[in-house]
C-alpha cells in the first residue's frame, strides 16, 4: 500500500516543502528504462544481469553498424586541417587526415565558414573550402574519434531523404527478425512517419513507430509528426547541436508534455549518465537530469553508450533506476491527475471514462494497483495517461502486447500463457488471481489491501466496461 500522505499537500510548493529524504521510495519503479546493446552488454550473460538490475526494453543501434567495436580511433588536434570526402574510396582509408562522409550531397550544401560537428558535438570543425567531393576543414575542439559517428550541420539546410537505402535495408530486417518498436531518427515532419509505415506494410504494422525529435524543423513540427507517430523520443544529443544549447531544456519540457496530453509515450534520451561509460559513479548534474526526465513527464529514460560500450552497464542501469523510483515517489499525484484532466477533452466512449475513474478510486481508496485485463493494451495506456500513484499490471495474453506496454508509464505487463477457461467469467477470474500473485511477488500487494480491477463484461477486444474495487483475500 503506498501513503498518501505527501500527496494531500494542498499546492505543489507545499508539496515539495514536506518532502523527507529519509523516505523510503515506492517498491516499483514506474518509467521503463532502455539499454543500448552494444559489446558492454552484449553476451547473453549480461544481457541476463540486465534484465534482473530492471531492463525493460533492449535497443539496438543498426545506425552504428554491427562492428563499431573493432574499429581504431583517431586524434584530432586542435587547429590540424583536416579533409572530409564523400569519396566512399576513402571509407576504408581514413585517417587523422582524412575522415569519409557517407551524406554525398555534403559538398553542395556547405559553404566555408560552415561549422561541422561530428559525435554529439564533442568535435567541431570549421569549413575553409570545397573542392569537388572534398571539404576542406580547420579542426576547431579536438578529441578522439572512433568511426560510425554522427555529423551534425546546424545552421544548414540539408536535403536528406527521409528514409536512406540503409533504413529501408534495416526496417526490412526488423520487420523479419519481428521487433516490436522503432526509434526512427531524425524526423522532421509527418510524412516521416508515413513513409516507415509505407515500408514496414502489411507485416510490420504492429510495429510502433517512436519518432527521435533532433533538429528545429523537428521541434517545429511536433505536433503533426506526434499525432502521426506512436510515440516520441526526445533525442538531446544531436537537438543540443541543432538548436541553442540552452533552449534544449525548454524542447524537453514541450515534448514531453505534448505527448502527456494527449496520451502517447515519451522518450528521454542522450547523455543521461554519460559519465558512468568510465566512472562507476554519476555526476550530480546526471542524477538531477534523469530525475528531472522523471517528473518532466517521461515514460520511459534511455541508456546509450552509457551500456553499449560502457565499462559499468549493469551498474549504470542499477543507479538509473533508483534515481527513477526516488523521483517517482516526490510526484504529487493529486495535482498530476486533476492538471492533466483539465487539459483533456473526454471522448465519450466507456473505455475512456473507466480509466478516469480507476485513477481517481484507486486515490481515494489507497488502493495497491490497478488490474486490468487487456488484449491489445489500449485500456492499459488510457490509465497510464492519467498517472495512477499505484502500479498497472496490464495482463494479456498477446506476447506482443506486453512487450509494447512497457512503454507506458506505470505499467507492468504481464504475459498470461494459461489457456483459455471454457467457463468465460471463470477465466477473468484466474487472470485477475494471477495479477494479484504477480503483484504480490514483487512485493506492492499484500494480503488485505484493496485493488481496482478493470475487465470486460463481452468477450474480445474493445469492449472494457467494468470496474470494481475488491480486497485481496
Amino acid at each position: 500500500m503506498i501513503s498518501t500522505e505527501k500527496q494531500e499537500a494542498s499546492t505543489n510548493l507545499m508539496h515539495r516543502y514536506k518532502i523527507d529524504i529519509h523516505n523510503q521510495p515506492h517498491i516499483q519503479r514506474k518509467t521503463a528504462i532502455i539499454c543500448t546493446i552494444g559489446p558492454a552488454c552484449g553476451s547473453v550473460d549480461k544481457l541476463k544481469d540486465m534484465i534482473s538490475a530492471g531492463m525493460n526494453i533492449a535497443r539496438l543501434n543498426f545506425s552504428h553498424g554491427s562492428h563499431e567495436s573493432d574499429t581504431k580511433e583517431v586524434e584530432l588536434k586542435k587547429g590540424a586541417k583536416i579533409q572530409l570526402t564523400t569519396d566512399s574510396a576513402m571509407a576504408s582509408k581514413c585517417s587523422a587526415n582524412v575522415l569519409y562522409v557517407d551524406y554525398q550531397n555534403m559538398p553542395k550544401v556547405l559553404k566555408p565558414g560552415a561549422h561541422v560537428f561530428i559525435d554529439d558535438g564533442l568535435i567541431s570543425l570549421t569549413v575553409d573550402s570545397i573542392e569537388g567531393k572534398d571539404i576542406m576543414c580547420t579542426v576547431e575542439n579536438g578529441g578522439k574519434l572512433g568511426s560510425k559517428k554522427g555529423v551534425n550541420l546546424p545552421g544548414t539546410k540539408c536535403d536528406l531523404p527521409a528514409v536512406s537505402e540503409k533504413d529501408i535495408k534495416d526496417l526490412e530486417f526488423g520487420v523479419e527478425q519481428g521487433v516490436d518498436m522503432i526509434f526512427a531518427s531524425f524526423i522532421r515532419n509527418a510524412d516521416g512517419v508515413h513513409a516507415i509505415r509505407r515500408i514496414l506494410g502489411e507485416k510490420g504494422r504492429f510495429i510502433k513507430i517512436i519518432a527521435k525529435i533532433e533538429n528545429q524543423e523537428g521541434v517545429e513540427n511536433a505536433d503533426e509528426i506526434i499525432k502521426e507517430a506512436d510515440g516520441l523520443m526526445v533525442a538531446r544529443g544531436d537537438l543540443g547541436i541543432e538548436i541553442p544549447a540552452e533552449k534544449v531544456f525548454l524542447a524537453q519540457k514541450m515534448l514531453i508534455a505534448r505527448c502527456n496530453v494527449v496520451g502517447k509515450p515519451v522518450v528521454c534520451a542522450t547523455q543521461m549518465l554519460e559519465s558512468m561509460t568510465k566512472k562507476p559513479r554519476p555526476t550530480r548534474a546526471e542524477s538531477s537530469d534523469v530525475a528531472n526526465a522523471v517528473l518532466d513527464g517521461s515514460d520511459c529514460v534511455m541508456l546509450s553508450g552509457e551500456t553499449a560500450k560502457g565499462d559499468y552497464p549493469v551498474a549504470t542501469l542499477v543507479t538509473m533506476s533508483k534515481i527513477c523510483l526516488e523521483a517517482e515517489s516526490t510526484i504529487n499525484y493529486h495535482e498530476l491527475f486533476h492538471d492533466t484532466l483539465s487539459c483533456i477533452t473526454r471522448p465519450p466512449d466507456i473505455t475512456h471514462s473507466i480509466a478516469i475513474g480507476a485513477t481517481s478510486a484507486a486515490m481515494s481508496c489507497n488502493a495497491s494497483a490497478i488490474i486490468i485485463l487487456t488484449t491489445t493494451g489500449h485500456s492499459a495506456s488510457l490509465v497510464s495517461r492519467y498517472r495512477p500513484m499505484v502500479p498497472i499490471i496490464a495482463i494479456t495474453r498477446e506476447e506482443r502486447t506486453s512487450r509494447q506496454m512497457y512503454l507506458f508509464r506505470g505499467v507492468v505487463p504481464v504475459h498470461y500463457t494459461v489457456p483459455k477457461n471454457e467457463d468465460w467469467r471463470a477465466d477473468i477470474d484466474l487472470r485477475v488471481a494471477y495479477g494479484m500473485k504477480e503483484g504480490q511477488s514483487r512485493g506492492f500487494i499484500k494480503s488485505n489491501d484493496l485493488i481496482i480491477v478493470i475487465t470486460g463484461w463481452s468477450k474480445g477486444s474493445g469492449h472494457t466496461n467494468t470496474m470494481r474495487i475488491i480486497r485481496v483475500p
